[in-house]
């Protein structure tokens, strides 16, 4: 093994944590630098990293105005702070791991990947779900024409009832004007997977969906502004003091760990200080003890996109907030055979011979963030870090062209939806 990769994080929350984690655990990295505003989040990683004082930065800015510090730089900023980071990194000759999505919007994300490209560095989206051992043996089984071609696929991304109130009701992601619509915060990891599985290009997209559920007018009479303040929190499905003290529960057991949560996810997101008191001041006090009927978000809470491919193959996807936090469900509907897929498991149904069997795959943590999305997020950085040290772009599964085309799919499905319309890719 050559020497590490050196790394500099720029946002040092629960992305930038995890993708940090992951590169060192791995031998094969050292983080040399963070450029992070929070002062107590910036104190901790640095810490915990043993990044030096002279390379702790209060911003990407400031990274950016010194000579360079690291080979790679590890973007894991808001949706809408992508832009201006990856691109002053990358023309200071910073191989780049953005985090998804690229950017918000075409323009941005087009400006990211032609400054990559001009650069001549290498540049990788995180679209964790094609490095887990799932899809790697699901990928075998259909090159190996286990179900001969692919005529449909249907999709089902289950985010989770309490998943979907922390993250996209109460959190950074609750509104587009602030992050970046649903389709693309969330489920740009799953358009650009069907197009792995697929291996087709989309010609035409439709989508319906919207917010049908976390709005004032479902609000019941009875309920507070504040999950401590209600008397029907002890009954609410979405009730935050019993999911945040639940995980610190899980937190002082030791669970944590056995998951392999670098961050503390979902805890690390609420507070700075994930002990009682931090996790009951942020309860009484921040953004994540709100009713989840009083908040201000807009993204929606369940949306379908209808995907037709190259040769009229054709793709559903759902994306719904209720349901459990659960790996993604996945039908392959080919001429010679059917796959129903769990992220764990496939069944097998070979219509050749009517054999019906059952493939585990090795499990390598949960669907969440703070199970590593099944392997997904290890995966992502290992391909980087093989991109990097050997000077081969190939060692990532998707290009920063490929990433840019599934994010074109979401933007068009997006414009489906709005408009009522069936969209043209050309």
């Amino acid at each position: 093994m050559g020497e590490p990769v050196r790394l500099a994080v720029v946002g040092a929350g629960s992305r930038g944590t995890t993708y940090s984690h992951h590169a060192v655990q791995s031998g094969r990295a050292k983080v040399v630098a963070v450029a992070e505003p929070v002062p107590a989040r910036r104190a901790a990683f640095a810490q915990r990293f043993g990044v030096p004082a002279a390379a702790v930065f209060d911003g990407w800015e400031a990274l950016a105005a010194v000579p360079r510090q690291a080979d790679a730089a590890v973007v894991a900023t808001q949706d809408r702070l992508h832009v201006a980071p990856a691109l002053a990194l990358a023309e200071r000759g910073y191989h780049v791991l953005l985090e998804k999505p690229i950017a918000p919007t075409l323009a941005e994300a087009e400006r990211i990947v032609e400054g990559a490209e001009r650069a001549g560095i290498v540049l990788t989206v995180c679209h964790v779900m094609r490095y887990t051992g799932y899809t790697r043996r699901l990928i075998a089984l259909i090159g190996e024409g286990a179900v001969g071609e692919i005529v449909s696929v249907e999709h089902l991304e289950p985010v989770g009832w309490w998943h979907f109130a922390h993250s996209y009701v109460r959190g950074n992601w609750r509104r587009e004007d602030e992050a970046s619509p649903m389709l693309l915060a969330k489920s740009c990891h799953d358009i650009d997977w069907l197009g792995y599985v697929i291996g087709r290009r989309v010609r035409r997209v439709a989508s319906f969906g919207g917010l049908y559920h976390f709005r004032p007018d479902q609000r019941p009479a009875e309920a507070a502004d504040r999950c401590l303040d209600c008397s029907l929190e002890p009954t609410c499905p979405y009730s935050a003091p019993r999911l945040y003290r639940a995980a610190l529960r899980r937190r002082g057991s030791g669970a944590a760990a056995a998951v392999d949560n670098p961050s503390d996810w979902p805890l690390s997101v609420i507070t700075d200080d994930p002990s009682p008191d931090g996790v009951e001041r942020a309860l009484r006090s921040g953004p994540y003890g709100r009713c989840v009927y009083g908040c201000d978000n807009d993204v929606v809470d369940h949306q379908v996109v209808s995907l037709e491919y190259d040769g009229g193959v054709t793709a559903s996807f759902t994306m719904t907030a209720f349901t459990p936090l659960e790996d993604r469900k996945t039908r392959i509907f080919g001429t010679h055979g059917f796959i129903d897929g769990d992220g764990r498991r496939f069944r097998l149904v070979d219509f050749r011979n009517g054999r019906d069997e059952i493939h585990d795959v090795d499990g390598q943590g949960d669907a969440s963030a703070a199970g590593g999305h099944g392997g997904g997020d290890a995966g992502v950085v290992e391909a980087f870090l093989d991109a990097v040290a050997h000077g081969d772009p190939g060692a990532v599964l998707t290009g920063p062209r490929e990433s840019l085309e599934s994010h074109r799919i979401v933007w068009a499905a997006e414009q489906a939806r709005l408009t009522g319309t069936v969209v043209s890719l050309d």
